[in-house]
């Protein structure tokens, strides 16, 4: 028994390092921005689907299967570390490519009525909620991260889709994230 929790720590640790140093790596070099008309003006996420759509005009351009924060399905994130995906309306306001996890889009959360609601009840909005690929080093676990909702309440999509979606969304693109 004392030797399979020995082995049981030590593939514990491993796994624990091997993902510090990959976060150090990176996710290499960013995807090329694609070209104009196969770029979105909107990103709308349906929480309930697991579905994030591009948008261009009123046409979908692309659509992806999603995992969100571990209590998504306890309505839209109302502090910090409480583990809910947002609901609203924000935008990409900056892009991560040394990012912990594959590549990032930062989503503009909090908004000022986030703030106020969060400081009201007496606890920090929180922040840093992105859209992402899988962590760096995991990205051959592709589509298994849809079995369970894994985030602190971002929207994740596996590295491919994530390449897609970097090239496909400038920043300041709106996005809106519905229930």
């Amino acid at each position: 028994m004392r030797n399979k929790l020995v082995v049981l720590a030590i593939v514990v640790a491993s796994c624990f390092a091997y993902t510090k140093l990959m976060a150090r790596v990176g996710s290499g070099s960013p995807p090329p921005d694609a070209p104009l008309e196969q770029r979105a003006d909107l990103i709308r996420v349906y929480k309930s689907e697991r579905r994030m759509v591009l948008l261009r005009g009123d046409a979908p351009i692309s659509t992806y299967r999603i995992s969100l924060g571990t209590a998504a399905d306890a309505g839209p994130k109302q502090r910090e570390g409480d583990e809910k995906t947002p609901e609203g309306r924000y935008e990409i306001d900056w892009r991560n490519p040394k990012s912990m996890d594959y590549l990032s889009l930062h989503i503009s959360y909090p908004n000022t009525d986030d703030r106020r609601n969060a400081e009201a009840r007496g606890f920090p909005a929180g922040g840093d909620i992105m859209i992402h690929g899988l962590p760096n080093g995991w990205g051959l676990f592709g589509n298994v991260h849809y079995l369970w909702d894994w985030t602190d309440g971002c929207v994740a999509v596996p590295n491919a889709e994530m390449r897609d979606t970097w090239a496909r969304v400038p920043t300041h693109t709106p996005i809106e994230i519905v229930p």
